[in-house]
């Protein structure tokens, strides 16, 4: 019979290493994160609720024309009307904070990725790592090295929404035709310029359906993420889970609801009128 590996003791180790000599780092990292969220917080609450959803549904109708503007303000109305409109601003700073990290993270690693054989043959396993953990695991670590509150969601939320961005960047780069880029070195470009002016532009719609994937997902944190005190509308389906409370459990799930379906759409739209623009062009 096979010995027990001390998995477990070995990662206490690690983690109680870490926290005794990274100590410096985590608190910087965790003043920066607080502040990002902080900031677009303050910037979503700046305006009054009315003024908000008049600024959403022109970028809805600019994005994807009168029906998503329509449901965009319809349903933002019905947020504020439900009276969770702090909330909500609060769980949008959360959400686009963990986006935005993971897009600056997520996208050059993916080309690095495309590019180097090397590197995708051991970032890719790590992924599927990520992807496949159960998200309340990455509380744990998350709390012990940032303690409680909305950065150690930020964190966790992160490391279970980056791997889209990663592998669609790596997928859409391999996927524009070697003719192309042939053409590009025969032309002189530079390796900057390759990437910059013909395999970032066509690789652009599968790098976008990576980034909407990694918004969706840092959304669905928003309520595992309350349970370690992170703030938001995710902390009201908590506590309405917690206290039976089914009305206002179900109000504060309708709200989550209208924020994915509004965050999904202009995700996914928000590209397409330059698409167009350039096809009408040519």
């Amino acid at each position: 019979m096979l010995p027990k590996l001390p998995l477990s003791d070995w990662i206490q180790s690690l983690v109680d290493w870490m926290s005794a000599h990274l100590g410096p780092l985590f608190d910087g990292i965790s003043t920066v994160i607080e502040g990002v969220v902080d900031f677009f917080a303050n910037i979503f609450l700046l305006p009054h609720p009315f003024l908000f959803i008049v600024i959403l549904g022109l970028i809805a109708y600019y994005a994807g024309k009168l029906p998503l503007a329509l449901f965009s303000m319809i349903g933002f109305l019905l947020v504020y009307d439900l009276g969770y409109w702090t909330q909500t601003m609060n769980s949008l700073a959360l959400v686009i904070t963990s986006g935005l990290i993971s897009i600056i993270i997520g996208i050059p690693i993916g080309i690095w990725c495309a590019y180097k054989k090397s590197v995708s043959s051991v970032i890719i396993p790590l992924l599927d790592f990520m992807q496949t953990m159960p998200a309340f695991v990455y509380l744990l670590p998350a709390v012990t090295f940032f303690s409680l509150g909305v950065v150690p969601g930020v964190i966790a939320s992160v490391i279970f929404a980056i791997p889209p961005t990663i592998r669609l960047t790596r997928l859409g780069i391999m996927q524009v035709s070697g003719e192309l880029v042939e053409a590009a070195d025969a032309f002189g470009s530079t390796p900057m310029q390759k990437l910059f002016k013909v395999q970032l532009p066509l690789s652009l719609p599968t790098l976008m359906a990576g980034v909407n994937q990694t918004i969706m997902l840092s959304l669905s944190m928003v309520v595992i993420a309350s349970m370690i005190g992170a703030q938001g509308i995710g902390a009201e389906v908590y506590r309405a889970v917690t206290q039976l409370q089914i009305g206002k459990g179900f109000e504060a799930g309708i709200v989550v609801v209208v924020l994915a379906i509004v965050l999904d759409r202009l995700s996914q739209n928000l590209i397409k009128p330059r698409t167009k623009r350039k096809k009408q062009a040519a």
